[in-house]
């Protein structure tokens, strides 16, 4: 779908050429206009968080937009009150949304209204549009928050663009087209530099890891660099992208096999964050690894019992070829390492035992450090993109012992699986500041109002607060 345009100014809130003008309604207050007060006493509008009514003054959609007390008002209330009411106004058929924004709210209003208005129909033969959502172009909002408005307007649009690669099929989204997409945000930003490597340089890195997974498939595994230099703090980004993960030979069941297109979604949020950040000009310093490749089964792929060598010297029994986004990810976080990167953030749907400890609320977060952690915890809150510190141990350390070499990428003991592989990758930051944040319940399948149950584009907004407060 089209991006919708966003704009800010100043003045009386009435008076906007959008067809469409939202209201904000809170608990114990009174609204200024009377067509608004009579709605409001006849119980149609109510000051509920997220309730909606509608009526008409002036020729003008009018919504009344619930939105709770005002001393609890925060961004993620305002995202979603700004996605009840784009819903709202989209099935009234409106075409331009003018918001009178209350202070502080501006940025979630303008990110829960382009958020909750996407649509992925690219393979629709003919549109689908029964909620009118594709018919709105415009959003206004009306306030003195300019600077934020477009910050958020940024970071939504590229979160949305996220979502258009984690909702693409395999056989579209392959290693090599989110190369080309690297290559195209590059391109968009004279601030930005991408890197394409293919299966020979990988071998020649002495990636072993990241070979071994790569070797089943027919399409060419990529390694995706993102370099964006503008002073401040070195950060690393590593991104797991696989575009398709079958299992390999521990092959995964049939049913909903094909949501493994979604595997690839840490290195979809990777690539669109560094494109907001360097739209938004933010004087840090960003290294994105994306290490891109379909996990598949065949007569080359890596096999159960087979031994490698990481990019660090470390030894890998391959125990189970499913646990295969640690291989990608300790090859792509030695590199980030080699590049200087000062202090590292890793996104990955690494682990299915995250959705059963935290649903599709939180993402795990998993630190070696607490102040870096304490930072990501804060960027996680800020966004609504939430996550929650989960242990490491010494003793979830020693499950990843292997028999025959250093380390082993399963137990059979099947013991705190997120936190054992967290633990495997903690051995391969050369104890950088590091948080691991498993996206395997978030990334898609959330339900929260404003990103609905498919791909959500978790962590495009984390890492561009992230980022901007390193500077701030």
């Amino acid at each position: 779908m089209a991006e919708v345009g966003v704009s800010a100014r100043s003045g009386d809130p009435r008076e906007t050429e959008a067809d469409s003008r939202v209201v904000p309604y809170f608990e114990g207050e009174s609204l200024a206009e009377p067509e608004l007060r009579a709605l409001a006493d006849s119980g149609e509008a109510k000051p509920g968080a997220g309730k909606t009514a509608l009526t008409h003054i002036g020729g003008k959609r009018v919504l009344v937009a619930g939105m709770g007390r005002r001393d609890a008002l925060d961004p993620e209330s305002a995202r979603l009150a700004g996605a009840a009411a784009a819903k709202r106004a989209a099935g009234a058929g409106a075409k331009s949304i003018s918001w009178e924004a209350p202070d502080g709210a501006a940025a979630g209003i303008v990110e829960g209204t382009l958020l909750a208005l996407y649509r992925f129909d690219r393979f629709k033969s003919s549109a689908e549009d029964d909620d009118g959502a594709g018919g709105i172009t415009s959003l206004e909002v009306a306030g003195d928050d300019a600077d934020s408005v477009e910050r958020a307007r940024i970071v939504a649009a590229a979160q949305n663009r996220a979502r258009d690669l984690q909702n693409l099929p395999a056989n579209v989204a392959t290693p090599s087209f989110l190369a080309a997409r690297a290559e195209e945000i590059a391109a968009a930003h004279p601030s930005l530099e991408a890197e394409v490597h293919d299966r020979a340089w990988i071998e020649s890195q002495g990636m072993g890891a990241f070979a071994a997974v790569a070797r089943g498939t027919y399409e060419e595994p990529r390694m995706i660099v993102l370099r964006y230099a503008n002073g401040g703090p070195h950060l690393g980004f590593v991104g797991k992208a696989v575009t398709f993960d079958t299992g390999g030979i521990s092959i995964k069941p049939a049913g909903k096999m094909h949501e493994m297109k979604f595997d690839m979604s840490g290195g979809a949020a990777v690539l669109e964050a560094i494109g907001a950040i360097a739209e938004m000009g933010l004087p840090v310093t960003v290294t994105g690894v994306v290490p891109a490749t379909e996990n598949m089964p065949g007569g080359r792929a890596v096999k159960p019992g087979d031994i490698v060598t990481a990019k660090n010297g470390k030894t890998i029994e391959v125990n189970n070829t499913d646990a295969e986004g640690r291989l990608v990810l300790a090859d792509s976080l030695c590199y980030a390492v080699e590049q200087g990167a000062e202090r590292l953030v890793d996104l990955a749907t690494l682990t299915g035992a995250i959705i059963v400890a935290l649903g599709s609320t939180y993402a795990g977060l998993f630190s070696n450090d607490d102040d870096w952690c304490a930072e990501v915890e804060a960027a996680c809150a800020d966004t609504g993109e939430l996550g929650w510190r989960l242990p490491l141990h010494p003793e979830y350390l020693e499950l990843t012992k292997g028999k025959f070499a250093d380390l082993q990428n399963a137990s059979e003991q099947r013991k705190a699986p997120s936190s054992y592989a967290a633990e495997f990758l903690r051995q391969f930051v050369d104890e950088r500041p590091w948080v691991h944040v498993d996206i395997a319940g978030t990334a898609w399948g959330m339900t929260r109002d404003y990103v609905g149950g498919g791909a959500s584009g978790f962590g495009v907004r984390m890492l561009a607060e992230l980022a901007r407060r390193q500077v701030s």
